[in-house]
């Protein structure tokens, strides 16, 4: 079972000047929030640059925190999105990769009604069996 304690960091995603992810600075942040006792990081969350990535990118960068993490941090990895089909796919993406849980923007441009978000999240639930945190 997945829980929630501690101090959890909401990780920018480190760019270098081009707009490239910021391999080695990745790597850094995360050993430092281990070596700082963080309880838990959030990795591509909307602080983490998740709207201006592309799915390719996203999904790289999930399996690379949780490689370095190596399980001595909990990772929750952002796998909102405006379509739930891409939103299923990162998180089923996530799940392969070992993260601890996802967290699910709720679709922020289409507006979809509380039925419509009800769907939304329920399907997403209902194909990827991890813990998921919405927001």
């Amino acid at each position: 079972m997945f829980n929630l304690k501690g101090s959890i960091a909401a990780l920018v995603t480190p760019m270098n000047s081009e707009g490239e992810i910021n391999w080695e600075c990745l790597e850094e942040l995360i050993e430092w929030h281990i070596a700082s006792d963080t309880s838990g990081l959030v990795i591509v969350g909307t602080t983490g640059e998740s709207a201006t990535l592309d799915v390719a990118e996203h999904v790289k960068i999930i399996d690379r925190s949780v490689q370095i993490s190596d399980s001595r941090i909990k990772i929750i990895a952002g796998t909102g999105a405006n379509s739930t089909k891409e939103a299923i796919y990162l998180t089923n993406s996530a799940k392969s990769a070992g993260v601890d849980a996802t967290l699910l923007v709720t679709p922020y441009y289409n507006k979809p009604t509380q039925e419509g978000l009800y769907r939304h999240f329920m399907t997403i639930a209902e194909e990827v069996d991890i813990p998921q945190i919405l927001y």
